[in-house]
């Protein structure tokens, strides 16, 4: 079987924290894909992204840092005092090691046996990295600890300094070097078909079978025609269809070609519910498997769906045990604790919102129009009280569609959802197109409806916030170019508790440079690989030099900036970066206020 060293991946990892050239990046990497071995082409690309698997494999790492210090000590035949001196100077656990690695030769495994020669050590192998990470990864109960402890020992007493360095911060999380899907999905492109034509291919089937290592090995061994065999697979999520979002209804409706089923926008969680045979698994928005989180639903799509196999698609409510009314978003996170779900199940109990069906018993839905996969999903749901299609309306005016708004918003939901009902209307995996439209709040003077921004910088804060940040550089995303772009630095809106927590939820993703994704002239104190999101509201949404979101798409040199943004106090743990507000979705917003402004 072919491998590769590990210290050809290190030999990248470092190119690549030094480049902020996103070309750069995907150049790094398709050199390092080309030299793959086929073998072991998807382990290279999991640890490239710092983790053991896809995002639904639910294969974490993430060893604490004592824990990590402890084997750093236990392989230099250090005291753990001693490594967390270093540790605490430089910051980092992979740098502490990095450095104590050039001074003190690790102890050999003879040493501790009382022998007088050194063991000799062998090269890191990325299979050997990776099948150990793996074992750390599942180790649990009873001696976890102390098998996860002699594992990186042993991985350590082999490794070079640098090494150590990359191979701490993949075990603890933190390996911070920001490559995204997509730029992975370039590089695979090119490094296997020659040119980035074949991408929308590609990303295709990464859409129906979101593992880039399965990916991976797909085009290498099989190239375009294998491919173009991926086929949705119940038990493998696929990438949710996303929205645009406007605020006039009229043209809303334009959009749509004059008619639309406008259904409730709830405040809830999305799931992705996955049914063969009486096993049930459900992912988040972001793929993430959430089933343990909740029972109960597993228990109705097992009862209340009629089919054998389904993926069907909807909402998660919090509601109130007693009157049965829908409660906020945040009353629904008391469900992701990993504990006392019974308790919880109790206590926050749930209803489930049925809108979309993308496969059933053997048929893939996902290219055929709205209209056809509504009805199908009416015939294999059997609806009860808490579970239930999503409410809906075909519209085919402005005022129909406002009246379906104001109903929703009385019944405590965030607004509407439209949704073409024309024959292209299919489901368009992992992107944001006009074949769904939100309809949250009329965009007047005043900014009224939140949105989702991505942390991508912070600046130190003074006076009472010291010791922590006094404001976060947040950012929009363009799907187009696949990078954030800033619009406001935000301090507003945070609790004592926020700020206290902040600077550790973020440590993870900060980064010496600015991200290569990251767009911006202003220069952040500290920066991030963009991965915490955020609701912000604000005053309006004015036109700024300072800004990078929508720079000259409205005025030559100014770009989009909320003024006065406030933090609502909402993370949204729910999203991933990429699934942010859009550039788009803030110069339609502008627009839109400007038109009210200009009226009023």
């Amino acid at each position: 079987m072919g491998d590769l060293e590990y210290s050809v991946l290190v030999d990248v990892y470092e190119k690549v924290e030094r480049t902020t050239s996103r070309t750069a990046m995907t150049e790094q990497l398709v050199a390092l894909l080309k030299r793959t071995p086929v073998e072991i082409i998807d382990k290279v690309i999991y640890l490239t992204k710092g983790t053991l698997g896809p995002d639904y494999a639910a294969l974490e790492l993430g060893v604490a840092e004592k824990l990590a210090l402890r084997a750093v000590a236990q392989a230099l035949g250090l005291s753990v005092r001693e490594v967390e001196a270093v540790y605490k100077k430089l910051g980092d656990v992979g740098s502490a090691a990095e450095a104590l690695m050039g001074r003190v030769k690790p102890a050999s495994i003879l040493d501790f046996l009382g022998g007088a020669e050194a063991s000799v050590s062998r090269p890191l192998t990325v299979s050997r990295v990776f099948d150990a990470l793996v074992r750390i990864a599942r180790a649990s109960g009873p001696g976890a600890q102390d098998l996860k402890i002699s594992t990186l020992v042993a991985l350590l007493k082999d490794a070079k300094p640098r090494e150590a360095k990359y191979l701490l911060r993949t075990v603890t999380g933190r390996l911070r070097l920001g490559v995204a899907d997509m730029t992975i999905l370039d590089a695979l492109t090119i490094a296997f078909t020659g040119s980035k034509s074949a991408r929308p291919v590609v990303e295709r089937a990464y859409n129906v079978h979101p593992d880039l290592g399965y990916i991976a090995k797909v085009l290498a061994r099989e190239g375009l025609e294998g491919i173009k065999r991926i086929r949705v697979t119940v038990g493998i999520p696929v990438k949710p269809m996303l929205a645009e979002r406007l605020g006039d209804p009229r043209e809303i409706l334009e959009k749509l070609g004059g008619a639309c089923l406008a259904e409730y926008k709830y405040d809830g969680e999305r799931v992705q519910a996955h049914k063969r045979g009486g096993d049930v698994v459900l992912y988040s928005r972001r793929l993430e498997d959430i089933t343990s989180h909740y029972p109960d639903v597993v228990e109705m799509v097992r009862s209340h769906v009629k089919a054998e196999e389904a993926i069907l698609e909807g909402e998660i409510v919090a509601i109130n045990p007693d009157t049965g009314e829908m409660l906020p978003f945040q009353e629904l996170m008391h469900r992701r604790r990993k504990y006392e779900i019974e308790e919880a199940m109790e206590k926050y109990p749930v209803s489930v919102f049925l809108f979309d069906l993308l496969y059933v018993d053997g048929e893939s839905l996902i290219d055929k129009p709205l209209p056809e996969r509504r009805r199908k999903l009416e015939e294999v749901v059997e609806e009860t009280d808490r579970f239930r299609l999503a409410k809906s309306r075909l519209v085919k005016t402005p005022e129909e569609l406002m009246g379906f708004f104001e109903e929703a918003i009385a019944e405590g939901c965030e607004g509407v959802m439209c949704k073409s009902i024309r024959s292209d209307a299919i489901y368009q995996m992992g992107a944001r197109g006009w074949l769904w439209v939100k309809l949250k709040r009329d965009y007047r003077y005043e900014m009224t409806d939140t949105v989702d921004l991505v942390v991508v910088g912070a600046f130190y804060g003074r006076g009472k916030r010291a010791g922590t940040y006094g404001a976060l550089l947040m950012a929009a995303y363009s799907p187009e170019e696949d990078v954030f772009k800033t619009v406001c630095k935000v301090g507003s809106g945070f609790s004592d508790e926020d700020l206290a927590k902040l600077p550790q939820m973020l440590e993870p993703y900060r980064i010496d440079h600015k991200h290569p994704r990251v767009v911006s002239k202003m220069e952040a104190d500290v920066w991030f690989v963009p991965a915490v999101v955020l609701e912000i509201i604000g005053a309006e949404i004015t036109l700024s030099p300072m800004h990078t979101c929508a720079l000259g798409k409205i005025r030559p040199g100014a770009g989009l900036a909320i003024r006065f943004p406030r933090f609502t106090g909402r993370y949204r743990f729910d999203k991933s970066p990429e699934q942010a507000t859009t550039e788009q979705e803030l110069i339609e917003m502008y627009k839109r206020q400007k038109k009210v402004r200009v009226a009023a």
